[in-house]
């Protein structure tokens, strides 16, 4: 399966690049892969799938739990974002995360889906950054997983794993690298189709949700860190590179390009109309505008500091 239609202007005269993607700095340095590729390739017509042990399936039960506390209100669609490897972690099972947010339906039971990078000790026993999905059709309750570890996400490309460890990272005041999500709604076809670069991931059919059948209510974008610390202390895990926004390139992490897919399939800019940090002293966000970038904003921080006990 494939998809009926791309968002207009998205590939230019036939080719596989994408017209959101052209960097005007030396920011890529190698190709971007999945550390499983170093032990070969999947064949047409199969999917790469993680190998699942039953401690994982546990693993992903006990997530659920931990998932349904971590609904946070931040703003408005990544295409572009940095790539990085947040290894400091001082609980395996606290996450830090970047990604896109495709929300649909109240506050008390609403329908995502979800798609970025995550570095997460707890669920995949390592400190590794990985491509990730989630979805949830109830607001985190009963419904929804990571990844392949429920019905919900349909792969359909050989090349990419969903779960799979990601590099090469950006460095910090060296070379950034990116990666590029998009996620629409095929107007000919029920599902919610998934871009990773320039490759078709899969789709999540819309028969899986209540509020996302034909559009999004609302699109977030932002990084998200699971703090487990008790009494209302601040955990030291990292958002992003773990240098706070007014960093800048190369110092902290970003989103760029921001771009939403509008009712006539067209991109086009989101108009933000918020921006939110909860707790500006650990991690905090900076949104600015250029000509090269469109709307982008640094965000990111070190967690626990002297202004964040």
């Amino acid at each position: 399966m494939r998809p009926s239609y791309y968002p207009d202007e998205l590939f230019g005269d036939g080719n596989k690049q994408s017209n959101f993607v052209s960097l005007t700095k030396d920011d890529i340095t190698e190709p971007i892969i999945q550390l499983w590729h170093l032990n070969g390739r999947c064949p047409m017509g199969t999917v790469p799938i993680r190998r699942t042990k039953q401690e994982d399936i546990m693993k992903a039960k006990s997530v659920n739990s931990i998932v349904k506390q971590k609904r946070k209100s931040f703003s408005q669609l990544p295409l572009a974002t940095t790539l990085l490897n947040s290894a400091t972690h001082e609980d395996p099972k606290e996450f830090s995360l970047s990604q896109i947010w495709i929300l649909g339906g109240p506050d008390s039971n609403f329908n995502t889906i979800e798609a970025g990078w995550i570095v997460y000790p707890y669920l995949f026993a390592d400190n590794n950054t990985r491509l990730f999905t989630y979805w949830t059709s109830d607001a985190y309750q009963s419904t929804g997983c990571y990844n392949l570890y429920c019905s919900g996400v349909i792969q359909t490309n050989n090349v990419v794993a969903l779960g799979g460890s990601i590099k090469p990272f950006s460095t910090y005041h060296g070379s950034q690298v990116e990666i590029t999500i998009l996620i629409w709604k095929d107007p000919n076809q029920e599902v919610w189709w998934l871009m990773y670069g320039t490759e078709i991931i899969g789709y999540w059919p819309t028969s899986l949700f209540q509020y996302l059948t034909d559009s999004a209510s609302l699109i977030e974008w932002g990084g998200e860190v699971l703090n487990n610390k008790p009494n209302g202390q601040h955990t030291t895990t990292k958002m992003g590179s773990g240098h706070f926004a007014e960093e800048g390139y190369q110092g902290a992490s970003y989103f760029r390009n921001l771009q939403v897919v509008d009712d006539s399939n067209n991109l086009r800019p989101p108009g933000v109309s918020s921006v939110t940090s909860e707790q500006p002293k650990c991690y905090n966000i900076l949104l600015q505008n250029s000509n090269n970038w469109g709307d982008y904003f640094f965000y990111g921080g070190p967690g626990r500091n002297p202004n964040c006990p």
